[in-house]
């Protein structure tokens, strides 16, 4: 279906998408993470691309695909789908998809393995709620818990940031923190806090049990209430005057840790 009209119902109603006003669906932009959408097995209910990147084999392949699995194929002119696009400079080709399902019972381990699970409370930088999705799976951890005032793993940018991960980790969106802790005790899994003022290291405790790790805001960490009501807290050993590091790249240091140590 060839589209020249900005006002489209298809154009539309992908815009509601992308600014969050349909929560059934989720934003996916750009030829790799459409590739891994479709990959992942996601309902796709449909795609935009333009005529120019229609002429690029790649996108040629993933597009014949795309057209046997959804209904709705809209080809638009690069300058209308800079109408649609979350980035600046579009990427060719946007899909809608059906957000993945994100509860607690997708992060039960199907080996019996030692959980490593994430619980990121109260992170609202999409982009940091990405890359630590990304560190996640490449870090071995079993499954992610975003609480309810974490920004949205699924939204356009966390997606960009996560690059494929969201779709591969087993997510529950919408926990309180209080819940996320409780079904942690439950289910035998010690929660570990990052916190700068903790007096142990994170290379001092015993990664191989189940664990999850529980991060918190960049700008203020978690609260003093918030680092009691976990089981332990940890810190990463800083050098000159630096006092903490980027969320990101704090899980990611935590997270290989914790891989090191279940590798051996």
């Amino acid at each position: 279906m060839l589209i020249t009209s900005r006002d489209n119902s298809l154009l539309r109603h992908a815009r509601a998408v992308r600014d969050g006003k349909d929560h059934e669906l989720i934003f996916v932009e750009g030829l790799r993470l459409s590739e891994e959408a479709l990959r992942s097995g996601l309902k796709i209910e449909a795609t935009i691309y333009s005529n120019e990147i229609a002429q690029k084999e790649r996108a040629a392949a993933l597009l014949d695909e795309l057209h046997e699995v959804c209904n709705q194929v809209g080809e638009v002119s690069e300058s209308l789908l800079a109408t649609v696009s979350y980035t600046k400079t579009p990427q060719g080709i946007i899909v809608l998809a059906r957000r993945p399902p994100a509860g607690p019972e997708l992060l039960k381990t199907k080996d019996k393995r030692p959980h490593l699970l994430v619980l990121m409370e109260a992170i609202n930088n999409p982009v940091n709620v990405g890359a630590i999705l990304r560190s996640a799976e490449a870090a071995g951890a079993t499954g992610i818990i975003t609480t309810a005032n974490t920004s949205d793993p699924f939204s356009p940018k966390a997606l960009r940031g996560a690059m494929g991960s969201a779709f591969r980790m087993p997510v529950w969106s919408g926990a309180s923190y209080t819940e996320a802790l409780a079904w942690c005790a439950k289910h035998g899994i010690k929660t570990v806090s990052a916190d700068v003022g903790a007096t142990v290291l994170h290379t001092e405790i015993d990664w191989k049990l189940s664990r999850a790790l529980v991060v918190g805001p960049e700008s203020t960490g978690l609260s003093p209430e918030q680092l009691r009501m976990t089981d332990e807290s940890v810190k990463i050993p800083m050098h000159g005057n630096v006092e903490s590091l980027n969320v990101g790249v704090a899980a990611a240091v935590l997270l290989y840790e914790a891989a090191r140590q279940r590798s051996n």
